[in-house]
């Protein structure tokens, strides 16, 4: 099979799981606010936040790619401050795979917090726990399915990202290839063993997440 390279195994895995933690810690919020909150706000968040899903990946990079680029404000102020770039480097593929991921984490955290019963915290309300409290003893416990769920999809949807990260991070090879693009690459070079073993991977990784999903799913209709 000749040397393989892993270093885009291991770097998607690295980008993917920070895109999944980033996700959680910035979706679930907003999730929970479009679960409770009504109105025109409301409803452009919800929209804004399904934005991902709809636009084609590249044309996403491609916004990306102005918004955090050398030549844009916060471009310029984050190279300015911190000595650092985004674009062309392991953080620009990181946003962007938070991005086209984080919709995947809000949609199911959202259902799952649609589907908590009221009762039980208007009861809580009536005992005095404050609105944080009831959100972490009460909300999260009853929702956790539904957010373990979208953290899976999360995860899957950053780990098998090409568009966006491309046109955001590049392909330089031990820095910014991912397995996606890795996999092109390799198609494009002819090396078919590491396509095979990339392309292995990734199948198995997905059949491993609907599985998890569907367990998870079951799981919440008997519950």
């Amino acid at each position: 099979m000749g040397d393989i390279n892993l270093f885009p195994l291991f770097l998607s895995f690295r980008i993917a799981l920070t895109a999944a933690i980033l996700g959680l810690v910035i979706g679930v919020p907003i999730a929970y606010f479009l679960s409770k909150g009504r109105g025109k706000v409301v409803d452009f968040v919800d929209t804004l936040t399904n934005l991902p899903v709809i636009l084609p990946p590249t044309v996403l990079g491609y916004y990306l790619l102005v918004l955090l680029g050398r030549q844009s404000p916060i471009g310029k102020f984050i190279e300015n401050t911190f000595g650092t770039m985004i674009v062309f480097t392991p953080k620009g593929a990181i946003i962007a795979a938070t991005v086209v991921s984080i919709p995947y984490l809000i949609k199911s955290s959202k259902t799952a917090f649609l589907e908590v019963n009221e009762d039980y915290l208007n009861a809580a309300r009536l005992l005095g726990r404050t609105e944080l409290n009831i959100f972490f003893t009460l909300v999260m416990p009853m929702a956790w399915r539904g957010i373990v769920a979208g953290i899976t999809m999360s995860f899957a949807r950053a780990l098998g990202d090409f568009g966006a990260t491309l046109m955001v991070s590049g392909s330089i090879p031990n820095k910014t290839m991912t397995m996606p693009i890795a996999i092109y690459d390799a198609l494009q070079a002819g090396n078919k063993d590491m396509a095979n073993l990339l392309v292995i991977i990734m199948t198995s990784i997905a059949l491993i997440v609907l599985f998890i999903i569907n367990i998870l799913e079951s799981k919440m209709k008997k519950g």
